[in-house]
């Protein structure tokens, strides 16, 4: 079991129980239900993101805790915005969570039985068709403090509502020309009673029923009644929804079905991120990300390819729990949790990003030596890796300065450092072009401080490289924080939410790799010693791999 499982078992060992466990454990104890029935719904109109992760996390975790079920149910209710694309996409990021649904689901599995239900409120005075358009219905619905007022088609009969609402399933209407709605309280203080829409007209194909149905029931007509035919017990959705909770009881009740009830949840919110649907469809189409599995995007298919791991989000979702309060959780925690279980079970590779040419004048020419190095200090008695090692070198720029303050441990001129896994160097040369720049560095070598070898002496500083016969030239993909605001719902009036975007936040570069890395077959980002996490991208051919940046390799944030 790797370290960061342990740690994500002792966190949930010793942390308290949060709202929707209490109340489940009471649910359990009291006998109200038997045994624990969760769902995830998404709208098929879009990929799922770290939001999604937070609620996959909490209807997964909690049926798994208490010995129960999850349903995956698409809420397919808006032909025009949905497709099988994000049907597929939906069940590929929850497979890679790591969570396996017991049933899956669609609401346009129930569009016969909403229909009827819908039937059975127009029979007995609780529901009617309207022909006001939209702007008018809007209008009438008054304000938190003012009454509505009642449409005029409010007292049509209930032969003539069955009548024209059989019409409009059998698409004798327009678009937007009709609507049905519920016939409860035009004064109602929660604005949602005050004669929802329950159908409106699309003439559109459906992904899963095609041509059938031209009327489509709106979201709260539907959701409640879903999973009430499912016997969901504990329906769990983010804390917007509590508004909503009211009349989402109000048609369990007045059909006299099976009691789901509905519990809300503070949804997540996160520094220098957007996580809304419409805003991310937005930068896809025009361009200004790479697609909806761009590396910078906070889609679960997006961090996936940027390298983040399943374990990572898990723990990310435990360490901010549960609450009933919204509030904006800093990235720099997320970042702390994947590079916690990165660090716990990537390999190290030495890559140069930034290459200065180095020659061991005293290191005979044409000699390759391979050092057997370890793949994850970790496990110190586990894998190895052959690194080889020879006369040319690359560095990086920074690990030498020539001007060198006192404090300065890497190499400087008549200077020793040791190079890693090897033996320990001093610079001799300094090798400039005409305009002063440094073009390469000549160094002398210390036989004797080889490691397992000799008589061990230390220095202070250790640096990394790579042989310049071997190395593997790379691209690298630097990726920073897609927003410039931490804040990003409070985007001044003035603005745009594109007046944010990051202009540094992919910073393309040429690495130089000792040659194992290209054989890393581990499935997860590696790590750039002394530099940061990357993994393989996708964009990868045999002539130019490509690595996209996951994490650096650490900062100062500490979590509470």
């Amino acid at each position: 079991m790797s370290l960061n499982i342990i740690q994500l078992n002792k966190v949930e060992e010793e942390r308290k129980l949060n709202f929707l466990e209490e109340i489940i454990e009471n649910d359990l104890k009291t006998g109200k239900v038997d045994s624990i029935l969760t769902r995830f719904p998404p709208e098929p109109n879009g990929y799922l993101h770290l939001g999604h992760a937070k609620s996959l996390c909490i209807n997964f975790g909690l049926a798994q805790k208490y010995g129960g079920k999850t349903n995956l149910r698409y809420d397919d209710t808006n032909p025009t915005k949905e497709d099988t694309e994000y049907v597929d996409s939906i069940k590929e990021d929850i497979k890679w969570l790591g969570f396996q649904w017991d049933k899956e689901l669609y609401a346009s599995d129930y569009f016969d039985q909403l229909y009827e239900w819908a039937e059975q409120l127009i029979e007995r005075g609780l529901a009617y068709v309207d022909d006001q358009t939209q702007e008018e219905i809007s209008k009438g619905r008054g304000t938190v403090e003012t009454p509505g007022k009642e449409s005029p088609w409010r007292g049509r009969s209930v032969e003539e509502n069955l009548k024209l609402f059989r019409e409009m399933r059998d698409g004798k209407y327009a678009d937007g020309e009709k609507v049905l709605r519920a016939k409860i309280d035009m004064a109602h203080p929660n604005m949602f009673f005050r004669d929802p829409i329950l159908y409106r007209i699309k003439h559109a194909h459906h992904h899963r029923t095609g041509d059938k149905w031209c009327i489509y029931p709106m979201y709260d007509f539907t959701h409640g009644q879903c999973d009430s035919i499912e016997h969901i017990t504990h329906s769990i959705c983010t804390l917007e929804f509590d508004v909503h909770r009211p009349l989402y009881d109000w048609f369990i009740e007045t059909l006299g079905i099976y009691p789901s009830h509905q519990y809300e949840f503070a949804r997540l919110n996160l520094t220098y991120t957007l996580m809304s649907k419409r805003k991310l469809l937005e930068l896809v189409q025009k361009g200004l990300v790479a697609g909806w599995d761009d590396p910078r995007m906070p889609t679960l298919c997006g961090v996936r390819r940027r390298g983040y791991t399943p374990e990572g989000l898990k723990l990310f979702c435990d360490k901010i729990g549960v609450s009933k309060r919204d509030q904006l959780m800093d990235i720099q925690l997320l970042e702390w949790c994947v590079r916690q279980d990165l660090n716990a079970r990537s390999n190290r590779y030495m890559v140069v990003q930034d290459p200065l040419k180095l020659t061991i004048i005293n290191y005979p020419e044409g000699q390759v030596e391979w050092f057997d190095c370890t793949l994850n200090p970790a496990e110190p008695e586990g894998a190895t890796r052959k690194v080889p090692f020879s006369r040319e070198l690359y560095i990086e720029r920074a690990d030498f300065m020539e001007d060198a303050p006192k404090k300065f441990f890497r190499l400087k001129p008549d200077g020793e450092v040791r190079l890693k896994y090897t033996y320990i160097i001093k610079c001799e040369e300094v090798v400039k072009d005409a305009d002063g720049n440094i073009t390469e560095l000549r160094c002398t070598y210390d036989p004797s401080t080889r490691p397992g070898a000799g008589e061990w002496r230390s220095v202070k500083g250790t640096i990394h490289w790579v042989s310049t016969a071997h190395a593997r030239e790379l691209e690298i993909r630097n990726y920073d924080r897609l927003f410039t605001l931490a804040d990003m719902s409070q985007v001044p009036e003035d603005k745009d939410y594109k007046d944010f975007l990051n202009p540094d936040s992919l910073v393309l570069a040429r690495g130089w790799a000792e040659p194992a890395l290209l054989d890393d077959a581990s499935g997860i980002a590696v790590q750039f010693e002394r530099t940061g996490y990357y993994i393989k991208d996708a964009d990868s051919t045999p002539d130019n791999p490509v690595f996209n940046r996951t994490a650096t390799l650490k900062d100062s944030y500490k979590p509470e």
